[in-house]
């Protein structure tokens, strides 16, 4: 799907637009969603298959269907249901089949966890590279002001903090620098 194409179903087709969001901010919303669906579809069936089991065993029916599940098992093998058991008490069959489960479902859900984790890493990198970009745009438009306001002859009360903003800062600094501190406060 293009980004028109999102233009068209994020619009809601011929439905008017918001007129308190600007074009940009349209814009904007439009391309995250075309990302987010892209990520969607290229997603491997093993990690549809995951997601989907993991989305189900994360919603209240599947806790419904356990206790009725449970429940009735519980009932036919302490033969209160009048059924022959089949597992009697302590419900091995029971206990192997629920543990089973959990093995089965803690993997569909680290499945889906480290896909997840993949996108926001690839997310993050990219909002750290649009952050980097911009830090360096705005020191070059300082630089620029600061260059108009000395050739126009205009005096500012803050010259030294104008030379610290118009000075590029490394992100490896700045990362230093929160581990010397974090480290300083442990």
């Amino acid at each position: 799907m293009q980004p028109s194409q999102v233009d068209h179903k994020v619009s809601g087709g011929d439905q008017a637009k918001n007129p308190a969001l600007n074009r940009i901010i349209e814009r904007n919303l439009r391309k995250m969603i075309y990302l987010r669906l892209k990520a969607q579809r290229q997603r491997t069936w093993h990690e549809r298959v995951a997601d989907l089991i993991t989305s189900f065993s994360g919603r209240m029916l599947f806790v419904y269907l356990h206790v009725v599940w449970f429940g009735t098992w519980i009932a036919i093998n302490t033969g209160l249901l009048g059924v022959q058991p089949f597992d009697p008490f302590p419900f091995g069959l029971l206990t192997m089949i629920v543990s089973l489960e959990a093995i089965f479902l803690s993997t569909f859900v680290l499945i889906s966890q480290n896909r997840m984790s993949q996108e926001t890493e690839r997310h993050s990198d990219l909002v750290m590279h649009i952050s980097i970009l911009t830090e360096h745009e705005l020191t070059l438009a300082l630089r620029m002001l600061d260059a108009l306001q000395d050739k126009l002859g205009v005096e500012t009360e803050s010259k030294d903090e104008l030379a610290d903003l118009e000075t590029d800062i490394e992100p490896t600094d700045v990362l230093a620098e929160i581990e010397r501190l974090q480290q300083g406060t442990r």
